[in-house]
Parts: structure tokens; sequence; C-alpha cells
């Protein structure tokens, strides 16, 4: 467990650390012990289709059926139950597999809401999600829960294969279940989100990329950011956002290791191509402090005094 002193940005007293997760690709959960928040929360590691340009790494002796874009999207019920008891929101960043696959099921057996896009929300409808737990967003709220508040914000899809990633397809309303992979992948528009919740802000993204103009003003003390190699793509990647994001304390990379692997699998590669992230922050902000997550650390944030 690793625990850290975070500021008090919001102005909350009251002392109740704040514990994040990581899940591995771009999922977390982030709880003060009463309300649990998940974000693109994907447990299942189904053996599917690497990203546009991605090469798809597998690992020898992999006994997981392969996934096709036109087989049926099913995620492993065993793995979401065992690691995931509890949900009262679920943030989807946009509607890709390995963010949306799992979100039904867990909507479906906490009750959470899910927040997200309308390509969102209409895959979470296909599977019989009720309509009161559907929350659409498209960038722009500020909404206040009571026990947490929440920015969403217009953000942008990773520069995939090269720059030559785009995709304006949503997820129509006209779904129903049972969906294959290709159906339940649409994008749909990507956002970011800012966590406020017991004086901390937390700010996650889902990929790597963001609109620097979107952030201006913003001073999270705790930043989930997006640090695969597609970042590169992006000039200045890691010195804009911290300089717009006013160095923020604390930095953890997220959406950094190989998805396709099972947990089980070494992520050595991964690791050894994310320290180039950390020296990236450092550079950048020498002050930050940059943690890169285990899967299913418990890091806890204590309020400040």
């Amino acid at each position: 467990v690793a625990t850290l002193t975070g500021q008090n940005p919001s102005g909350a007293t009251k002392n109740v650390p704040v514990t994040l997760r990581y899940f591995g690709t771009a999922g977390w959960e982030i709880s003060d012990g009463t309300t649990v928040i998940l974000i693109d929360p994907y447990v299942s590691r189904i053996n599917g289709p690497p990203p546009p340009g991605g090469s798809g790494s597998r690992v020898a002796g992999d006994a997981r059926p392969k996934v096709g874009w036109d087989d049926i999207a099913t995620p492993d019920i065993a793995a979401i139950d065992s690691r995931i008891q509890r949900a009262d929101f679920v943030l989807v960043t946009h509607t890709h597999y390995d963010h949306v696959l799992d979100v039904a099921h867990i909507a479906l057996k906490t009750h959470a809401s899910v927040i997200g896009t309308e390509s969102t929300e209409n895959v979470m409808r296909a599977y019989g999600v009720p309509e009161a737990q559907l929350i659409t967003v498209r960038g722009g709220e500020d909404y206040d829960f009571g026990a947490f508040s929440l920015m969403v914000i217009p953000s942008i899809h990773s520069a995939l294969d090269h720059k030559r990633y785009f995709s304006s397809e949503t997820a129509p309303a006209t779904l129903k279940a049972p969906l294959t992979l290709k159906q339940i992948h649409p994008e749909g528009g990507t956002l970011a989100y800012l966590v406020r919740l017991r004086g901390h802000q937390i700010l996650a993204f889902g990929g790597m990329n963001y609109i620097e103009r979107e952030l201006v003003g913003l001073q999270p003390d705790v930043a989930l950011v997006g640090a695969a190699g597609s970042r590169k793509e992006i000039y200045d990647y890691t010195g804009r956002l911290m300089r717009v994001l006013h160095n923020p304390p604390l930095i953890m990379p997220t959406h950094w290791d190989n998805f396709l692997l099972p947990y089980n699998a070494s992520q050595q590669t991964a690791i050894d191509a994310v320290q180039q992230f950390v020296q990236e922050v450092k550079v950048a902000s020498p002050t930050t402090n940059v943690i890169v997550p285990k899967y299913f650390e418990a890091i806890v944030l204590e309020s400040a005094p």
C-alpha cells in the first residue's frame, strides 16, 4: 500500500483518506470508503484485436480464445465479479472495447450510474441497463453529486497508427444485445474527468491526448495521464501538460500496459517503456512525484491537515 499526502484544493475539511486502485489499461477505482467511482473499468482482458497500427504482441502458451471484431462481445464475468464488488458511479472516457466491455455487467450488478457519451449510453441500453442509471454527457458539464463533484472535460483520442487513426462513428440507439465486438467499439468522442472527492482533485484521462485549452485553470493534485507510446505523436505532450496543470504533486501513468495480455503475463516490456514517460515528467516538473501503479495495489491519498 502506497500512502501519500495530497493537497486540499477544494477546501474540504474532512480528513478521510481516498484510495486509488489500478485495474490495468485505463481502468481505475477511486474510493473514500463510502463512495466508489470507477473509471473505464476493464478487467476481462480478452484476447482481442490490437488498436489501429498496433502489433498486438502476445504471450506464448496463451490459452484464451482469440476474439475477432465479428465475434460476440463477451466479458469475463468471473474476473469482473472477483475484482469488482461494488460501484456507485462508472465514468467512461470513450466507447472502445478496452474501456467499455465490462461496464454493462458492472452497472447491472451494482446499480451504479454510468456517465459517458451518447455512444456509451447506447451500448448500455442495448444490454438493458435502466435509463435511471444513465447520465449522458458531452463535455463541459460540472455536476454536484453530494459526496463528490465531477467536471466533464472535452478531450481527444490517442493519435494511433502514426496519426492516421480517426473515427466519427457513434454506437446507434437501435443496438440490441448480443453485440459483436465491433458494435461496442465506436469511439463516440472522448472525454476526460476531474473528480473532486474529500478535498482531492483527481484528473483522469482515457488515452494519450488532450485539448490543452480545456485544461486551463485546472490544478489537480493527482493526474492519471495516458503514457503509452502513441503520446510521442503529440508535440511536447508531457511538458505542455505539466505546465497547463501547474505541475501536479502526483502523476500516475495510465493506459501504459499491454492490455492484450492476461494479468499473469509479464509486463516487463511495458514497464521498461513507461520509464521514459517517468523521466519526461521529472524533466518537465521536478517537484512532481510519479508512481507507476501495480495492478490492484491500493494507493492512499491522505487529506491535508
